[in-house]
């Protein structure tokens, strides 16, 4: 240990960090450029192309110039997630009420309204779900 001194230590863990943070970023961008319906195949082409051959220059130009509908995208992707998954919830939840349990499916719903607002936390939820469904 005495042949490599502390400071190189944290340099070698700075570049290293660093490496990390650009392959995620590569990766990223790389999972941009397919998700991205606007742009076709010559288009997705040509930034997979200039990403490849020239890395950092490529990813430095794909966000210079499709950062901000980057993000646009991530942000649409994660409301769509959201919306199918309450979908979802309200479809198991009307299906599972069709015994007589209409009104505890309401509740549940109201319930789930509540915590969504921040009325109520995490905690009160779960108990008030718990006692809800016994």
């Amino acid at each position: 240990m005495d042949d490599y001194p502390l400071l190189n230590l944290f340099w070698t863990m700075l570049w290293f960090f660093l490496w990390i943070m650009w392959l995620f970023l590569l990766f990223k961008v790389v999972g941009d450029i397919f998700r991205d319906h606007e742009l076709h195949g010559w288009g997705k082409a040509g930034w997979v192309v200039l990403v490849i051959l020239l890395p950092y220059v490529g990813v430095l130009i794909y966000l210079i110039v499709r950062g901000k509908s980057m993000g646009k995208r991530d942000l649409q992707a994660a409301q769509d997630r959201d919306a199918a998954f309450k979908a979802y919830v309200r479809e198991a939840a009307g299906s599972s009420g069709s015994g007589g349990g209409g009104s505890s499916v309401n509740d549940l719903a109201r319930l789930a309204e509540l915590k969504e607002r921040g009325v109520i936390s995490d905690e009160d939820f779960q108990k008030a779900k718990e006692k809800l469904l016994a």
